[in-house]
């Protein structure tokens, strides 16, 4: 969506900044021994309790709140009764809708005892998805996205997971602009406009260079041992630097 009014924009922070704090309420109570489905239960709760609504579930009928990736599992990690164990990779993706409006989240985080390695790539990770957002504005490029995100991989020694996009988002969870690539596309000749809605979503992987799909028709792993990190932001675009929507 393209913000029309003010009105627009204080809806668009209201959900982001319930979708900010289900995620920081998520990761507080994940500890080893807790299920995905107990973590989901808590971010369905929360959420429940500012009146939102789950978008996974709304747009796609997602067997879930939330979704919530472990290790090998990039993205739409459904959740269960898998435990949570020392050293796990967890990504935590949390999407929303109230009053009309959506926000899109995702922060991955490593439980102690970890692999220096893994805290790095999660930190990398958000590093490489600040950086982008921090470059854009009204007039830029939307291939600048996958440019940064390649350049700054390329530097830190990780691949990127290239079939898993950043998008347009806002009155619905996902929508125009679509298929934001997190490479650089030439051919690509969309510019950003002031008050457009989108999310900013680098995958940064220690090998692989794509996600599958799995026989449950959602979770998206790894096909080699592999980590992947996620960090993700909702943001508006200005003429200056963009408004961060999934802020606490």
């Amino acid at each position: 969506m393209t913000t029309g009014s003010q009105n627009d924009i204080d809806g668009l922070k209201e959900i982001g900044r319930i979708v900010a704090l289900t995620i920081s309420e998520m990761k507080r109570h994940t500890r080893v021994g807790i299920t995905t489905k107990e973590l989901d239960d808590i971010g369905g709760q929360l959420l429940k309790s500012h009146g939102a609504v789950p978008a996974p579930k709304k747009v796609y009928n997602f067997p879930g709140n939330t979704c919530i990736s472990v290790n090998h599992e990039v993205a739409h990690g459904i959740p269960g009764n898998r435990v949570i164990q020392p050293g796990d990779l967890i990504n935590i993706d949390v999407s929303a809708e109230l009053g009309g409006y959506y926000a899109d989240a995702g922060h991955s985080f490593p439980i102690p005892p970890y692999e220096s390695s893994i805290m790095h790539l999660c930190q990398y990770t958000h590093n490489t998805m600040m950086k982008v957002i921090s470059s854009l504005k009204h007039g830029v490029k939307l291939n600048e996205i996958g440019r940064i995100i390649e350049i700054e991989a390329k530097k830190g020694g990780y691949n990127i997971i290239k079939n898993l996009c950043s998008h347009g988002i806002g009155k619905s969870l996902h929508e125009a602009p679509t298929e934001i690539l997190p490479v650089y596309n030439k051919h690509d000749k969309r510019v950003l406009k002031e008050g457009m809605v989108i999310t900013i979503e680098p995958f940064l992987s220690t090998g692989a260079g794509y996600a599958v799909e799995q026989r449950d028709g959602w979770t998206l792993c790894v096909p080699d041992n592999s980590f992947v990190a996620q960090h993700e932001h909702t943001i508006i675009i200005t003429k200056n630097e963009p408004i961060i929507t999934t802020v606490a």
